[in-house]
Formats: C-alpha cells, sequence, structure tokens
C-alpha cells in the first residue's frame, strides 16, 4: 500500500496534534511513510501533502533534500559503505568491490531474495573508526571483507536483533506524547532546556 495505512493514518493525526503549524510535521511523516513501505512513493508523498497542506512538489523538494529518504526500493538491509577520504585510505573500495562479489548484485541492485542493497556515500562522519558503513543508518566500524562476510551471516541468521528493517527509527515505535505540543511553548511554560538541568547531586 503506496498511500498511508489505516494505523499510520491514525499515528500521522496523532503528530498532525503536536504542532502549531501542519506543514512542521512533514519530515515525521515521511518517516513514517517510509517505515510503512521501505522507501517514500510519489501516492505517499501526495498523501502527505494534503495532510499538512502543501503542494506535493514541496513534500518532494523535502524528500529530496535528505539523503535517508528513498524514493526507489532497496533491500530490507540497506547498506550504506562510505567512501569518505579517510575511508577511501584505509580500503573502503576494497569493501564495495566485495560487497559486489559477496552479495552477488552490483550498486543500488537488490538481492533476489530482497534482503540487502548497498551502496557507496560520501563521509557519514565516523572517520576515526574507518572503514566503517552503515546498515540501516545502524554504524558497523573498521570493516574489511571478513567483517563484511560475518555481517552479512548475523543479518541473515537474525542476530543483529538492534538493526530493524529499512525505514523503522527504531526497534519500537517512540511514544506520541498528548499531554505537550512540538514547538516553541509560551514564555511562561517554558522550562530550562536539557543541557542546562542537573541532577541532585550537581552533575
Amino acid at each position: 500500500m503506496s498511500r498511508l495505512n489505516d494505523e499510520n493514518l491514525r499515528a500521522a493525526r496523532q503528530i498532525l496534534s503536536l504542532y502549531p503549524k501542519k506543514k512542521s510535521a512533514l519530515i515525521p511523516l515521511l518517516h513514517l511513510s517510509q517505515e510503512q513501505n521501505g522507501m517514500v512513493t510519489n501516492e505517499a508523498m501526495e498523501h502527505i501533502a494534503e495532510l499538512v497542506e502543501v503542494t506535493p512538489a514541496e513534500v518532494l523538494g523535502t524528500c529530496s533534500f535528505y539523503e535517508m529518504f528513498k524514493r526507489h526500493p532497496v533491500g530490507e538491509y540497506q547498506i550504506n559503505i562510505c567512501h569518505g577520504i579517510s575511508c577511501h585510505l584505509l580500503g573502503a573500495e576494497d569493501v564495495l568491490e566485495h560487497a559486489e562479489k559477496s552479495l552477488g548484485v552490483k550498486e543500488g541492485e537488490i538481492t533476489n531474495d530482497g534482503k540487502f542493497s548497498f551502496e557507496g556515500v560520501e563521509c557519514i562522519a565516523a572517520c576515526t573508526e574507518a572503514p566503517c558503513l552503515q546498515v540501516n543508518y545502524r554504524y558497523v566500524n573498521k570493516v574489511d571483507s571478513v567483517e563484511f562476510d560475518q555481517l552479512i551471516a548475523d543479518l541473515q541468521s537474525g542476530q543483529k536483533a538492534e538493526i530493524p528493517k529499512h525505514g523503522a527509527l527504531a526497534k519500537t515505535r517512540q511514544q506520541i506524547q498528548s499531554e505537550k505540543l512540538a514547538g516553541p511553548a509560551e514564555v511562561e511554560n517554558a522550562s530550562p532546556p536539557v543541557w542546562l538541568q542537573r541532577n541532585e547531586d550537581g552533575k
């Protein structure tokens, strides 16, 4: 189903109720769509446009700006292999070549069982752990061909439960709060930012 299903439509309306302006919920609703379908479809973008009261072009503009939103099918496990300068110098190209041989598909393709796809990406900000990659945006560090094959075997056997299917931001959906709105609060109701709050012991 490309548009938001009934369950996610209810969740979308809960999310919308938290924002003073509907348009502010655009990115959370894109995440919701990708969690449902594994990608963001044109039909979903049209549905989201209706919900946040903007044009489909505006939704597309936001969706295409962020690399994390996929507008084409990907595997259940999307592997992003960093080939930034640090990773490149420490063997990222070898990992990319090995991924193609190990999975039996080229970059951007999906394995026959639908489980895996991979692509080279720019720096993912883990340069001290190079060469590194992400599986559904969860980091795996200091990867070589042996580590890569072990990762694939673990994913196939279900031994990497901490990595959810593509599109899910967390293993369990975060609770949508009902008693508090997102966005700026009235001055008299505002609390100190989290980074200013201290424990009773002063730490």
